[in-house]
């Protein structure tokens, strides 16, 4: 497969009948990137803002536990999941830009609304619209990005996208502990959701659609792949199957803390949101991004030597994760802890980018969109739909014996558990990763 850089690949626009590539320039690729990145941290601050103001709804609402898991978790998960793959077959085969623009259109406008829910059933409907909305986004721009840069470079660009999850919740934190304190959780909806409107003109004006197989230097068949082709292209390869699980299961341990870190300093510590959202925004977001970030450049690094780095690095995080999550949950000062708590934001999402990257060197052309949302389905009902719904279980299930202490009784079980399975399985990926890499279909 060669991996020539796009300014050497195009042909010459003055040669007849010469393709003319979009992203033949450095600048064009990093705009495109950058923007998709941005939208992807539009994504992850109407996602997990919810996670910051949760208290103060269950106040207002009169919620349990159970609910608030069901509605940051399980009934997001399903239908985001559920929408995911259609939009990634149309995005297989159609303008993967128009796609990114409808969906985070979409998702903004449903997380403004949320704010004017006056009640359990309206905002759960709300979320599930941002869920719907927020499955267009990744598959396309994923594909998107696997088009403009090479091979080579290709974990480092899609560990960059995907630092949009930890900017996300870096200013999910921020903007939504500050102004539930001083404006309430309504406002905070209204004033992050308004924005990503603006966004999706943005993409539509500005981002271009590329040139499927260009960078690669292959001529891509219009003709589409049946899904139960990629589905089973992707279920022959064992490294995928173990992948997939590990994302899921490392997506229950990241989901799950981040939907309850902040419930669990405010009950168990008596914090307030504001403070908490300054320092959750620090370790959960800025350091989240730089791990994510520095994990895909460092896969790209080691690659070259040998690709089994590909899911070492993921599988080395989380070893070293677990008993740092332990000690967050079971030392007594609330310092400590959000110190702590630095480690595991770190290196929670190393696994991402890498993970995106290596399923796409697996299939073909056509085939990316559609292996990202099977990816995400897989990673997004175990991680996003069990993990802060199975949370809430256990921490109602504890209650009438550790009373406020539940939920710190509940993560602690569930939190450490989770990453160390997930790790394993990223080392059992490694088994057969390089034969299956050799075997990906043009």
């Amino acid at each position: 497969m060669s991996d020539r850089n796009s300014s050497t690949a195009a042909p010459k626009p003055d040669q007849p009948g010469a393709i003319i590539n979009p992203y033949a320039s450095t600048s064009a690729r990093n705009y495109a990137l950058v923007l998709l990145t941005v939208v992807y941290s539009f994504n992850f601050i109407d996602r997990q803002l919810l996670s910051i103001l949760q208290e103060s709804i269950k106040l207002e609402l009169a919620l349990s536990d159970s609910q608030l898991g069901l509605l940051t978790g399980f009934a997001f998960a399903i239908f985001y999941v559920s929408a995911g793959i259609p939009i990634a077959r149309w995005a297989d085969r159609s303008n993967r830009r128009n796609i990114v623009a409808l969906s985070i259109g979409l998702w903004s406008f449903m997380t403004a609304i949320s704010g004017l829910a006056q009640n359990y059933t309206q905002l759960l409907a709300a979320r599930i619209g941002v869920g719907v909305g927020e499955a267009g986004g990744s598959p396309p721009s994923h594909s998107i990005i696997s088009d403009i840069f090479p091979r080579k470079k290709r974990a480092s660009a899609l560990a960059f996208y995907s630092t949009g999850v930890n900017i996300g919740i870096l200013f999910g934190f921020l903007l939504g502990g500050w102004l539930n304190e001083f404006f309430g959780w309504r406002v905070a909806f209204v004033v992050v959701g308004v924005p990503g409107i603006v966004m999706a003109v943005l993409v539509r004006s500005t981002l271009r659609e590329p040139i499927r197989g260009l960078i690669e230097n292959k001529q891509v068949s219009d003709q589409q792949v049946s899904f139960s082709e990629v589905v089973a292209l992707l279920w022959n390869r064992r490294s995928f199957r173990h992948m997939a699980f590990a994302a899921g299961l490392n997506a229950f341990a990241a989901y799950g803390t981040v939907n309850w870190l902040a419930s669990f300093f405010i009950r168990s510590h008596g914090m307030t949101t504001g403070e908490l959202g300054t320092w959750l925004a620090l370790s959960s977001g800025l350091f989240g991004a730089i791990g994510v970030f520095l994990g895909g450049v460092l896969a790209d690094k080691l690659a070259p030597r040998d690709q089994r780095w590909y899911v070492w690095l993921p599988a080395l995080a989380g070893f070293i994760c677990v008993p740092f999550m332990i000690a967050v949950y079971l030392v007594s000062s609330q310092y400590a802890a959000l110190l702590l708590a630095f480690v595991p934001g770190l290196l929670f999402n190393v696994y991402l980018g890498i993970t995106i990257a290596t399923s796409h060197g697996l299939v073909g052309q056509r085939m990316r969109a559609t292996t990202s949302a099977i990816l995400f389905l897989i990673l997004n009902i175990i991680g996003l739909g069990l993990g802060p719904f199975a949370i809430g279980v256990l921490s109602d299930y504890l209650a009438p014996s550790y009373g406020a202490e539940s939920l710190r009784y509940a993560l602690v079980i569930l939190i450490p558990s989770m990453m160390f399975w997930s790790a394993c399985h990223f080392y059992l990926a490694s088994r057969t990763l390089r034969e299956d890499l050799a075997a990906a279909p043009d």
